[in-house]
């Protein structure tokens, strides 16, 4: 599913247009972003949680020619699932609701 197919169906369930379905969309993820980007977590009941998690600066391998490369100290999003959202998706694999 793509951000289209997002828009397409959001707009459909709620009488949007997709012009401003579009917008909503694209405010939600720049929202996200700016919120991660300032170090700030967001979490969303019963559906997950983003989060900026902090690597250590270590040595890694290339697996091409496994040659020893430095990676440096770096942040990475993440996002954890809530029990509820796992939980629906468990079920509707298990019904077969879910369709591909």
């Amino acid at each position: 599913m793509t951000k289209a197919d997002i828009v397409e169906k959001v707009a459909t369930g709620t009488g949007l247009t997709k012009l401003e379905t579009e917008a909503i969309v694209e405010g939600f993820l720049n929202t996200v972003i700016q919120a991660l980007r300032d170090g700030k977590g967001i979490e969303i009941r019963g559906f997950g949680s983003y989060k900026v998690k902090k690597k250590k600066a270590r040595y890694a391998r290339n697996p091409r020619s496994g040659e020893k490369v430095y990676v440096g100290e770096h942040y990475v999003p993440t996002f954890k699932f809530s029990k509820d959202f796992k939980a629906a998706v468990d079920s509707g694999m298990k019904d077969g609701t879910v369709t591909e």
